[in-house]
């Protein structure tokens, strides 16, 4: 079995100093719609009516390749976790720990207190529980819920403790936009990962993975390897997050078909935006409107990740490579099933969602610098699938401490922050906020930053207005940090008090 085919479907595969290229066939990557499955949803975690919710870390064994069992975790299942579903009001949640690791569940994209954020300063040991009494009070979003123990972020992510968060105020159908999950809304986790020979998940982690992120060669869609998504002749909501390591994702239609942006990280905008491409880094998310009232059948293809190339090329050299190789792959094919009822068949001229407008206030100006290089020693663990690495990454030349406090700010204020880096492009995530991206690389916003954001690409300098309107404890602190998870785990990464 050849695992690259997986991710190819009928594109080429082409030898470029030693390492294999993803080739386009004549403009287009070839889809063999034969050889997939359909595409399944995440189990739907209702809590809307029961304000409860309850998520429990587990191991498990998943086959990924038919006949081929991987050792994986996961949140209620094997591998991921359920979507949850929520609204606004009290949510008690109970989080149990069946591993012999110790987890959390850090709330990704949920505005909530520090207490409740479950950073690294919240670990939920073996045969232990974790029963925070949440408030939500955010518009509605698709938020992202992960493991973040410091030292085993990446590892334990990869190996599948991740899931999604749908906050609701069931008023989509005023809205004139598709909500009912898994036939007109579809969330997509999509993720790249390793496999061994015999269809095993990998995690072996090399110095140059841990430089650049560690990406893969296989393409997983709700952990599912070579699915097809089937959809109604008519508009449908697709919800993507992206739960890889480190791969940032430039998403298209194969047939240049426009998307319609309806929702970054932190809600709704104000009306839809049509985009031909969609930038989404580790830890964002986006939704989009696409029409499929012709029939006709869509394949999501996205570029090559801008951080590495051919042999783990960076920089320079990867750029050149892109002028004469076409590195785009195969996310997910779509194909048209008449048999689905279709709900709606134009996309809305308005959503009236909540966009922030910070600017022209009086704020204090925080400058921070993603380093690739601190100079720092020690070592730190890899986790369940890899070995260790040196730490040797950091914010402002500090890799990261649990014991230091970075930054105060004060409950109630906006602030600038200006994040810059030298080298690579890092999707920088703030716990417990949401902010107004200003300007990137000098120039207006890019459309998947405009809108309420908590993750943001800095490829060079990102300029952002911060709200900080939850507390956050010197024992319970938000973090600050560089969302490709071996770099989090190697110490960019910062932690900061509001009160």
């Amino acid at each position: 079995m050849n695992r690259r085919n997986f991710l190819l479907g009928g594109g080429a595969l082409i030898a470029f100093g030693g390492a294999y290229v993803l080739a386009a066939n004549s403009g287009k990557l070839k889809v063999d719609l034969s050889k997939r499955t359909a595409l399944k949803m995440p189990p739907l975690l209702d809590t809307t009516n029961s304000g409860k919710l309850n998520l429990t870390a587990q191991s498990g064994k998943t086959a990924f390749f038919e006949n081929m069992v991987s050792d994986t975790i996961g949140f209620n299942q094997s591998y991921l976790g359920p979507t949850i579903r929520m609204k606004n009001g009290a949510l008690q949640a109970q989080v149990n720990n069946e591993l012999r690791n110790p987890v959390t569940v850090h709330w990704h994209g949920l505005l909530v207190p520090g207490e409740h954020d479950g950073g690294p300063h919240i670990p939920v040991n073996s045969g232990e529980s974790w029963m925070p009494q949440m408030q939500i009070n955010q518009q509605p979003a698709t938020a992202f819920y992960h493991t973040h123990i410091h030292g085993r972020t990446a590892s334990d992510v990869y190996a599948g403790l991740g899931g999604i968060i749908h906050v609701s105020d069931n008023r989509d159908e005023d809205r004139a936009i598709p909500s009912e999950y898994g036939v007109d809304d579809l969330t997509m986790v999509i993720q790249d990962r390793r496999f061994t020979s015999r269809g095993q998940l990998s995690y072996d982690l090399s110095m140059m993975d841990a430089m650049h992120g560690f990406t893969a060669d296989t393409i997983l869609v709700n952990g599912q390897v070579n699915a097809v998504a089937s959809v109604p002749k008519g508009i449908v909501r697709l919800r993507l997050i992206n739960g890889s390591n480190a791969r940032i994702y430039t998403l298209s239609a194969d047939d240049d078909r426009s998307l319609h942006l309806i929702a970054t990280d932190g809600g709704y905008l104000n009306k839809p935006r049509s985009i031909d491409t969609l930038r989404l880094s580790p830890g964002e998310r986006a939704e989009l409107l696409v029409d499929f009232g012709n029939g006709n059948t869509m394949t999501m293809i996205s570029a090559g990740d801008p951080n590495t190339g051919p042999g783990g090329m960076m920089g320079r050299v990867r750029g050149m490579i892109d002028n004469v190789v076409d590195r785009s792959f195969v996310v997910m094919p779509f194909v048209v099933d008449d048999r689905l009822p279709v709900r709606f068949t134009a996309v809305p001229d308005q959503i009236n969602g909540d966009e922030p407008d910070l600017e022209n206030q009086e704020v204090a100006v925080r400058q921070f610098s993603l380093d690739m290089n601190t100079g720092s020693g020690g070592m730190m663990g890899g986790g369940m699938m890899g070995g260790g690495m040196m730490s040797n990454m950091g914010i402002n030349g500090q890799s990261f401490e649990m014991s230091r406090m970075d930054l105060k700010v004060k409950l109630g204020t906006v602030e600038k922050w200006i994040v810059s880096t030298s080298m690579l492009a890092h999707p920088f995530h703030i716990h417990g906020v949401a902010f107004q991206v200003l300007r990137e690389n000098s120039g207006q916003p890019k459309p998947e930053s405009i809108g309420w954001k908590d993750t943001v690409v800095v490829d060079s300098v990102t300029e952002m207005l911060v709200k900080f309107e939850m507390p956050a404890s010197q024992d319970n602190p938000f973090m600050y940090h560089c969302h490709i998870l071996e770099h989090e785990d190697r110490g960019m990464m910062g932690q900061f008090t509001v009160s």
